[in-house]
Protein backbone atom coordinates (compact mmCIF):
# COMPACT_ATOMS: atom_id res chain seq x y z
CA UNK A 1 0.00 0.00 0.00
CA UNK A 2 1.25 3.44 -0.88
CA UNK A 3 0.49 6.47 1.24
CA UNK A 4 0.14 9.67 -0.75
CA UNK A 5 -1.07 13.14 0.12
CA UNK A 6 -4.22 14.58 -1.38
CA UNK A 7 -4.57 18.21 -2.37
CA UNK A 8 -6.20 18.98 0.97
CA UNK A 9 -3.10 17.72 2.80
CA UNK A 10 -4.70 14.59 4.25
CA UNK A 11 -3.03 11.23 3.68
CA UNK A 12 -4.72 8.81 1.30
CA UNK A 13 -4.01 5.20 2.25
CA UNK A 14 -6.06 3.56 -0.50
CA UNK A 15 -3.79 4.57 -3.38
CA UNK A 16 -2.83 1.82 -5.82
CA UNK A 17 0.90 0.96 -5.97
CA UNK A 18 2.50 2.03 -9.24
CA UNK A 19 3.34 -1.60 -10.09
CA UNK A 20 -0.38 -2.49 -10.01
CA UNK A 21 -1.71 0.62 -11.72
CA UNK A 22 -3.52 -0.11 -14.98
CA UNK A 23 -1.70 1.67 -17.76
CA UNK A 24 -2.71 -0.36 -20.84
CA UNK A 25 -5.89 0.43 -22.75
CA UNK A 26 -7.95 -2.22 -24.53
CA UNK A 27 -10.79 -1.17 -26.81
CA UNK A 28 -13.58 -3.54 -27.84
CA UNK A 29 -16.49 -3.10 -30.21
CA UNK A 30 -19.93 -4.46 -29.33
CA UNK A 31 -23.05 -4.86 -31.41
CA UNK A 32 -26.20 -3.05 -30.30
CA UNK A 33 -27.61 -6.31 -28.92
CA UNK A 34 -24.42 -7.12 -26.97
CA UNK A 35 -24.33 -3.64 -25.44
CA UNK A 36 -28.04 -3.83 -24.58
CA UNK A 37 -27.48 -7.18 -22.86
CA UNK A 38 -24.59 -5.81 -20.79
CA UNK A 39 -26.57 -2.66 -19.94
CA UNK A 40 -29.57 -4.75 -18.85
CA UNK A 41 -27.36 -7.02 -16.73
CA UNK A 42 -25.64 -4.08 -15.06
CA UNK A 43 -28.96 -2.40 -14.33
CA UNK A 44 -30.61 -5.57 -13.02
CA UNK A 45 -27.71 -6.59 -10.78
CA UNK A 46 -26.71 -3.03 -9.82
CA UNK A 47 -23.20 -3.22 -11.29
CA UNK A 48 -21.57 0.11 -10.50
CA UNK A 49 -18.60 -0.14 -12.87
CA UNK A 50 -19.05 -1.68 -16.32
CA UNK A 51 -15.29 -1.50 -16.93
CA UNK A 52 -14.58 -3.48 -13.77
CA UNK A 53 -17.34 -5.97 -14.60
CA UNK A 54 -16.07 -6.60 -18.15
CA UNK A 55 -12.43 -6.78 -16.99
CA UNK A 56 -13.26 -9.30 -14.24
CA UNK A 57 -15.36 -11.46 -16.58
CA UNK A 58 -12.64 -11.51 -19.23
CA UNK A 59 -9.95 -12.43 -16.69
CA UNK A 60 -12.21 -15.07 -15.13
CA UNK A 61 -12.62 -16.71 -18.56
CA UNK A 62 -8.86 -16.58 -19.19
CA UNK A 63 -7.93 -18.01 -15.79
CA UNK A 64 -10.53 -20.78 -16.05
CA UNK A 65 -9.14 -21.81 -19.43
CA UNK A 66 -5.57 -21.72 -18.08
CA UNK A 67 -6.55 -23.94 -15.15
CA UNK A 68 -8.42 -26.37 -17.41
CA UNK A 69 -5.48 -26.60 -19.81
CA UNK A 70 -2.80 -26.79 -17.12
CA UNK A 71 -0.23 -29.36 -18.22
CA UNK A 72 -0.20 -32.69 -16.43
CA UNK A 73 2.33 -35.49 -16.47
CA UNK A 74 -0.11 -37.83 -18.24
CA UNK A 75 -2.96 -37.24 -20.67
CA UNK A 76 -6.45 -38.19 -19.51
CA UNK A 77 -6.65 -41.37 -21.61
CA UNK A 78 -3.23 -42.42 -20.27
CA UNK A 79 -4.41 -41.92 -16.69
CA UNK A 80 -7.58 -43.91 -17.37
CA UNK A 81 -5.58 -46.90 -18.63
CA UNK A 82 -3.03 -47.06 -15.79
CA UNK A 83 -2.65 -50.29 -13.84
CA UNK A 84 -3.58 -49.64 -10.22
CA UNK A 85 -2.77 -51.95 -7.30
CA UNK A 86 -5.85 -53.51 -5.74
CA UNK A 87 -6.65 -52.85 -2.08
CA UNK A 88 -5.98 -56.54 -1.37
CA UNK A 89 -2.29 -55.92 -2.09
CA UNK A 90 -2.02 -54.31 1.34
CA UNK A 91 -2.79 -57.75 2.80
CA UNK A 92 0.18 -59.33 1.01
CA UNK A 93 -1.73 -60.38 -2.10
CA UNK A 94 0.06 -59.13 -5.22
CA UNK A 95 -3.02 -58.95 -7.46
CA UNK A 96 -3.47 -55.91 -9.64
CA UNK A 97 -6.55 -54.40 -11.18
CA UNK A 98 -6.49 -52.76 -14.59
CA UNK A 99 -8.75 -49.84 -15.35
CA UNK A 100 -9.52 -46.35 -14.18
CA UNK A 101 -8.66 -45.17 -10.71
CA UNK A 102 -11.74 -44.93 -8.49
CA UNK A 103 -12.04 -43.66 -5.00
Amino acid sequence: MVITKKKNGKAATNAVPLSEKRQNRVTILLSDRELAAIDAYCKRYKVKSKARFIREQALRAVMTKFLDDYPTLFRKHELDSLVVPNASQANGNNSFTEGPITE
